[in-house]
């Protein structure tokens, strides 16, 4: 399967220009910076015209992809004080919004410093602090409650961040004692709720139930409590289909219906919002490992290319095999060892079993010095893996992931 797909002609171009330059096997990460451009276009064009789109920094917090991203979302998502600090110095000239849990003091002081759009409040002990800070900085502020809440029969996706015992966001129980303390903080405004039960999301419908469900257990809250004008986060979760590119999740379905929706839940007037990170700048990234080596042990075919799963964690955090294609070197090699229509387990250069990045896969040819290409590697990957583990050659990659960094790279080449 992953043999039988194709890469851009500029990214292979890119691939093969970047292994010239080099005087060591090539390792890199490539971003595609106009796919990713065309492909947050189509994402807005087709979006409700309530809705707002931010885009989660955790995916993918790296510049040049920020400021692609910037004239076309409504605003960024931060999850921790120094993603906010990051979005701050990018001077994307975009509303910010804060969220996670375990917001520090000195955390949640800069959010309320940098006037960020709202904070999405996790706990009473948060709001409590929210109050206090605003008390004695003399500052006021918009918060979010982020809610946890029974959805009943709908069936959760492979990553449930609610919907059942999670430590995130309020018990719908608490919600009474909550707005009753928020009334001790007049400096901190209710701006709405956010929610985000669901991630690695792929079915339409199931995600449709799910906007319903927020919209109509919100109305109830906004009746029983009296509360004036809201505004929905319907948080993000939108799947990328790693086993199966070709069926991810069907963003333009999924608005079309759930244009439907809003008006059948009558909340035209309400503004809501999505939070998406992995499903805007998954595909626009690859991460190349040229081969090193090409053995056999026991039986079983290894193939053993630079970098590892200490430069891309994907395919171990999410326990899957991930989806690459094989291209062929264009430079001479003096040791050729070829495998064809074999079946064989791409590894990387750590001295550990856990550093597998595709098991059992079917390859037509694969040769020393070719490229192994990972698709699917814009969000979750370096950003998420342990660069420093075993030392491997760090000038080196440096070299190569940060100054040579398609993230940098790219930007001069792609747009």
């Amino acid at each position: 399967m992953p043999n039988s797909l194709s890469l851009p002609t500029r990214v292979s171009q890119q691939i093969h220009t970047l292994a010239q330059q080099q005087n060591q096997p090539l390792c890199a990460y490539l971003y595609d910076l106009n796919a990713l451009e065309e492909h947050i276009k189509q994402l807005r064009h087709v979006l409700p015209k309530n809705v707002e789109l931010f885009y989660a920094a955790k995916a993918n917090p790296s510049g040049p992809i920020l400021k692609t991203l910037a004239p076309y979302v409504d605003g960024f998502e931060a999850a921790s004080g120094g993603e906010l600090a990051h979005l701050h110095q990018q001077q994307l000239d975009k509303p910010l919004i804060f969220g996670g849990p375990g917001k520090m003091p000195n955390e949640l002081q800069q959010a309320i410093e940098l006037d960020v759009d709202a904070i999405h409040v996790e706990s009473l002990t948060e709001l409590q602090r929210i109050g206090a800070l605003t008390e004695r900085l003399n500052r006021p502020t918009s918060i979010f409650l982020r809610m946890n809440i029974d959805i009943g029969d709908i069936t959760l996706s492979k990553l449930a961040m609610g919907g059942k015992p999670t430590p995130f966001g309020f018990d719908e129980s608490e919600l009474s004692n909550t707005l009753m303390l928020l009334r001790d903080f007049p400096q901190v405004s209710l701006k709405g709720f956010h929610f985000h039960l669901m991630s690695h999301q792929l079915d339409v419908e199931r995600h449709l139930a799910l906007m319903q469900r927020y919209f109509q257990v919100v109305k109830a809250w906004q009746q029983e409590f009296e509360l004036g004008e809201l505004m929905i986060n319907l948080g993000g979760g939108m799947g990328i289909n790693y086993q199966n590119p070709e069926q991810h999740f069907p963003w333009m379905e999924f608005c079309d219906k759930l244009e439907f929706l809003i008006a059948k839940e009558q909340v035209q007037d309400w503004t809501l919002r999505f939070e998406c990170g992995r499903f805007i700048t998954a595909a626009c990234g690859y991460y190349v490992m040229e081969v090193l080596d090409i053995k056999q042990n026991l039986g079983e075919n290894f193939v053993i290319a630079r970098g590892g799963t200490h430069h891309f964690r994907t395919p171990a955090a999410q326990s899957h095999d991930h989806p690459f294609i094989i291209l062929k070197s264009e430079q001479h090699h003096e040791i050729s060892h070829p495998i064809q229509h074999a079946q064989a387990t791409f590894v990387g250069q750590l001295c550990t079993p856990k550093d597998v990045l595709a098991r059992n896969q079917h390859v037509a040819h694969v040769d020393i010095g070719d490229y192994v290409v990972f698709t699917l590697a814009g969000a979750y990957a370096w950003n998420i893996s342990h660069q420093n583990f075993l030392m491997h050659e760090t000038k080196t990659y440096a070299r190569i992931l940060l100054c040579k960094n398609p993230a940098m790279l790219l930007t001069a080449i792609f747009m």
